[in-house]
C-alpha cells in the first residue's frame, strides 16, 4: 500500500506549495488508512475469539450431554486461526490415537498416563454399572476358564477385569506388546496386582500372561537377537515380581537359519533366561502355532525338539491352543479324534509339560493352516470338540483362556467390545462338564452355535477351496513346463532322462 502511494508522489507538481500539501494529505490519508486496518485486525481477532470460545463452550456442553454419544472427532470443530491450527491438529491426532487405543491393545496405558482428550464424563450409575460383573464366577469349578483381558490403567486391573466376566482365570500382555521401550513395572501396580488376587482369591498360577508379538527368540541376527531376549526377559522379571508361575509366548521362526539352528538358537535363549536370578522359578510355555513353512511350533515335533535342548526341564512346558492345533492338523472334534491327538501329544512332548491352554474355535477348515479364532461352538471345531476337552479330567485345573472375537457393531454403525460374550462362553463351557451329548439341551446348543457361524466358515472355506484350486493349477503348470524340459533334453540325445523317474 505504501509503495502504490509513493508512486503517485513520484510526479512532482509544478506548484511547490500545492505538492507539500498534497504530501500532507497523502500522508493523513495513509495513516488514518492504517489505524482502520490495525482497529479492523484487533476487532476481527476479537471477534474470531469470541466465537471460538462461544462454540468451544457448546461443543464441550454438547460432548457431556447424556443424549450425545462418546466423542469420538475433533474435526467437527470451527475453523480455527491460522496460528492455532497446529495446535488443533495435535488435538485431532491426539483425539483418533486415543480412540484407536479404545478399539485396540489397551496396554499402552499400562503406565497410569491418560489421555487429555475430552471425553464424555460418566455418571456415577454408569461407573457402577460397568463395575458390575457380567456374571458371578463359580467358585471350586473344575475347570479354571477366563480370557485375555485388558491391563490398561495397569496390571492390577487384569484381576478386576477377570472378575468381572466371571473368570477364574486369565491372560494380559505385561507391557505393551506393540513396543519395545516400555516404563518399569512401579512397586505401587506389584502390591495392588498380588492385593487384588488375594481379595478375589484368585491364584497367581492362574494368570498367563502372553509375550509380545515383536519377539522371535528364533532369529539368529545379532541385533535382533539383543532386543526380543531383552524384551522376553524383562517380561519374565515382571511375572517374578508379581508371583505369576506361567509366560507363554510364541516361539518365532527360522526365516533367518536353518529349522534346526533357530531351535537351538531359541532354546539357547530360554536357558540364558532360566539362569538369571531375576526371573525367579517363572515357567516359559511354548505356543503351539498354526501355519508351518518357516514357522516353529506348528508340529509337536517341534516343541520337543525345544524341550529336549533346554537344560533346567521344570522351567519350560506347552500353552495348546485348540485353534492352532486344529487348522495345523490336529483333530478334537470326536472323542477318538480327541483321544489320538493327546496320545500323540504325550507320546511326542508328554502330558507333564501341558501347562495352560487356549481356547478358541476355528473360522477356518481343518488342516487349513489358517489362525481365524471363532466364538465357540461356531467353527469348525463345533461343541463336541469342547465337550471333549472340558471333560478330560487331566486338564482340569489347567488354565484356559479364551482368544475368542468379541467385537460387534452397534447400532448407529460402530465398531465396539461386547465382553458378555466372554461371560457368557465361561459359563457354556463349565456347564459342558458333565452333559449328556445325546441330550436335547446339548443337541440344541451345537445347533444354535453352528447356525450363528454358518456364515463365516462357508467364506473362509471359499478362501480355502479357490486357494487350493489356484496352488493345484500352479502345480500343474509347473509341472508342464518341466515336462517340456526334459522333452528337450530327450530330443538333444539323453535317453537316461526319459527313462528314468
Amino acid at each position: 500500500m505504501l509503495r502504490r502511494q509513493s508512486s503517485g508522489l513520484s510526479s512532482a507538481p509544478s506548484d511547490l506549495s500545492e505538492s507539500a500539501s498534497t504530501t500532507d494529505t497523502t500522508v493523513t490519508t495513509l495513516v488514518e488508512t492504517e489505524a482502520k486496518t490495525e482497529n479492523d485486525v484487533i476487532a476481527l481477532g476479537k471477534k474470531r475469539k469470541a466465537e471460538t470460545v462461544t462454540q468451544s463452550s457448546k461443543r464441550a456442553k454438547k460432548v457431556t450431554s447424556k443424549e450425545q454419544p462418546k466423542l469420538n472427532q475433533v474435526g467437527e470443530a470451527p475453523r480455527p486461526s491460522p496460528k492455532k491450527s497446529g495446535k488443533d491438529n495435535k488435538v485431532k491426532k491426539s483425539a483418533a490415537k486415543a480412540e484407536k487405543a479404545d478399539n485396540t491393545d489397551e496396554q499402552d496405558a499400562e503406565d497410569g498416563s491418560s489421555s487429555k482428550v475430552q471425553r464424555k464424563r460418566k455418571t456415577k450409575e454408569g461407573k457402577e454399572a460397568e463395575a458390575m460383573p457380567l456374571a458371578t464366577r463359580t467358585v471350586g469349578s473344575k475347570l479354571l476358564v477366563g480370557a485375555h483381558v485388558s491391563a490398561a490403567g495397569g496390571v492390577h486391573n487384569s484381576v478386576a477385569n477377570c472378575v468381572h466376566i466371571g473368570g477364574n482365570a486369565f491372560a494380559l500382555f505385561m507391557k505393551s506388546q506393540r513396543k519395545w521401550a516400555n516404563p518399569p513395572l512401579s512397586s505401587e501396580h506389584i502390591t495392588l496386582f498380588k492385593q487384588a488376587c488375594k481379595t478375589h482369591s484368585i491364584s497367581p498360577s492362574a494368570a498367563v500372561p502372553h509375550g509380545s508379538y515383536l519377539v522371535n527368540l528364533a532369529h539368529t541376527d545379532t541385533i535382533r537377537t539383543t532386543q526380543a531376549y531383552d524384551a522376553f526377559l524383562d517380561d519374565l522379571t515382571r511375572c517374578h515380581n508379581l508371583g505369576i508361575k506361567f509366560y507363554n509366548f510364541h516361539p518365532g521362526n527360522s526365516a533367518s537359519s536353518s529349522r534346526d539352528e533357530a531351535i537351538a538358537h531359541l532354546a539357547g535363549n530360554l536357558n540364558r533366561a532360566h539362569a538369571e536370578k531375576s526371573t525367579g522359578t517363572v515357567v516359559t510355555l511354548l505356543e503351539t502355532m498354526a501355519a508351518l513353512g518357516n514357522t516353529i511350533g506348528g508340529t509337536f515335533e517341534d516343541l520337543a525338539a525345544i524341550i529336549s535342548l533346554v537344560t533346567d526341564k521344570t522351567r519350560v512346558g506347552v500353552c495348546l491352543d485348540t485353534c492352532h492345533v486344529f487348522a495345523a492338523g490336529y483333530d478334537l472334534r470326536t472323542p477318538k479324534a480327541f483321544k489320538e491327538t493327546m496320545e500323540k501329544f504325550d507320546k511326542t512332548i508328554g502330558l507333564k509339560y501341558l501347562k495352560a491352554l487356549h481356547i478358541n474355535d476355528s473360522k477356518a477348515p481343518f488342516a487349513s493352516y489358517r489362525d481365524l479364532h471363532a466364538n465357540i461352538g461356531t467353527g469348525f471345531l463345533g461343541l463336541r470338540s469342547f465337550h471333549n476337552i472340558v471333560n478330560e479330567q487331566r486338564l482340569w485345573g489347567l488354565p484356559m483362556v479364551l482368544e475368542t472375537p468379541i467385537d460387534v457393531i452397534t447400532a448407529d454403525g460402530k465398531k465396539d467390545e461386547d465382553k458378555g460374550i466372554w461371560a457368557r462362553e465361561i459359563k457354556l463351557l463349565e456347564s459342558l462338564v458333565g452333559m449328556d451329548v445325546e441330550s436335547e439341551e446339548f443337541l440344541a446348543l451345537q445347533d444354535k452355535l453352528q447356525k450363528e457361524g454358518r456364515g463365516e466358515r462357508e467364506r473362509v472355506q471359499n478362501q480355502v477351496d479357490r486357494k487350493k484350486v489356484k496352488g493345484e493349477r500352479g502345480a500343474k503348470k509347473g509341472k508342464a513346463r518341466r515336462g517340456k524340459g526334459k522333452g528337450t533334453k530327450k530330443e538333444s540325445g539323453s535317453d537316461d532322462e526319459e527313462t528314468s523317474n
